[in-house]
């Protein structure tokens, strides 16, 4: 049993991911505003993560400088309150399909930047140099297919969906928007402000955890510095009162989910699995956050999925297991002694290195 249980655990991760991807737009189609959403699951996540923080981290955590906290507050304005501002009103005027499959352009954008910064190496005259640049390649296929080209529709097999039959007329008008064009494009040109911000947001972490590795600590703050923000973006673009208010519905499922699911039980699965593993092994399961995100949204939401969508999606899984096999291979060759032209890294850049390419694996830790 214990063989499997990495297995398990990294299905688990991604059917929480399908779940906050589902339950965020199911949100947005009752409409809720997404800078209110983004404000109160960010809180709910500081809340829930700094008394682990507190308890866990009390003696062992690394003190904290001013030039840090600084560092660690502008990182959280890059990668969490632009970024997922950005994704979420990407969603409401795409799909949750859509938006399941950008994901998976993550773990290559990451390779890029770290490729921009001399955090990892390409040679293109290698079998693994070419398959990391082939991925590059068909991740950018993959984008402009989802932005550019719809085609036929595939109509569901069911007309009974369990997160639809209470939206709001506001919700129904933006599920119904989200179908033209105009409205599409600009989702999913927001998707990609969103990747390459999550992107640069992951390569400069792994920078800022060498000097300060107590991660805990270093989630709370980043929490607790986006709940912040979003609360003066939220204030600034939403004047009605009504839409800060909380009843018994989805709205509070979804904001609970965050908060809990995501930001605190996905976190501990996510090292689980890296450290029985490898990082390789959690990045290649991201594809299957688009299978269930699909199924869930025709099941549960009644969207319509256009066959642009799926090929797509298959062009962005095809891209990360490219690179992901690039690097695999490469680290094998290293490990059996084949590529001798390397220099010995020092021990400070090699920490950096495994801190750039553990993040590489944890794509969606604060989305």
């Amino acid at each position: 049993m214990g063989s499997t249980k990495p297995y398990l655990a990294v299905i688990f991760i991604q059917i929480i991911y399908a779940g906050m991807i589902l339950l965020s737009k199911a949100a947005f189609n009752r409409g809720m505003n997404s800078y209110v959403f983004v404000f109160y699951r960010q809180m709910a996540g500081a809340l829930f993560m700094s008394p682990l923080a507190m308890i866990f981290e009390r003696k062992s955590a690394t003190p904290l400088s001013v030039v840090t906290f600084c560092k660690i507050f502008m990182l959280s304005f890059l990668g969490i309150t632009l970024a997922i501002n950005a994704y979420c009103i990407a969603l409401t005027y795409t799909s949750a399909a859509l938006g399941a499959a950008s994901i998976n352009c993550l773990p290559v954008g990451t390779f890029f930047f770290a490729v921009l910064l001399r955090m990892e190496k390409v040679k293109i005259k290698t079998a693994a140099g070419i398959a990391k640049v082939a991925g590059l390649v068909v991740c950018m296929t993959g984008v402009a297919v989802l932005c550019f080209y719809k085609g036929p529709q595939l109509k569901p097999f069911l007309h009974h969906h369990l997160l639809e039959s209470h939206y709001s007329h506001q919700g129904q008008q933006q599920a119904h928007d989200s179908s033209s064009g105009h409205r599409w494009i600009i989702g999913c040109f927001l998707l990609l402000v969103s990747i390459i911000c999550w992107s640069l947001w992951l390569v400069l972490q792994a920078q800022l955890l060498v000097k300060y590795p107590a991660k805990l600590r270093f989630t709370s703050l980043q929490c607790l510095s986006s709940a912040a923000q979003s609360f003066v973006v939220a204030i600034a673009l939403e004047r009605d009162p009504s839409q800060w208010n909380l009843g018994w519905n989805i709205n509070l499922l979804a904001i609970a989910y965050c908060g809990i699911m995501v930001t605190g039980v996905s976190y501990y699965l996510q090292a689980y699995v890296i450290e029985k593993k490898g990082p390789v092994f959690q990045a290649m399961s991201q594809p299957l956050n688009l299978i269930i995100t699909v199924i869930g949204s025709v099941l549960l939401l009644g969207e319509v999925i256009s066959l642009g969508s799926v090929l797509g999606g298959i062009l962005l899984a095809a891209s990360l297991y490219s690179v992901l096999w690039g690097k695999s291979k490469e680290q094998k060759s290293m490990e059996n002694g084949t590529c001798l032209s390397v220099p010995v890294q020092p021990e400070k850049e090699r920490a950096h290195l495994k801190e750039a390419e553990a993040t590489i694996a944890e794509p969606t830790l604060f989305v």
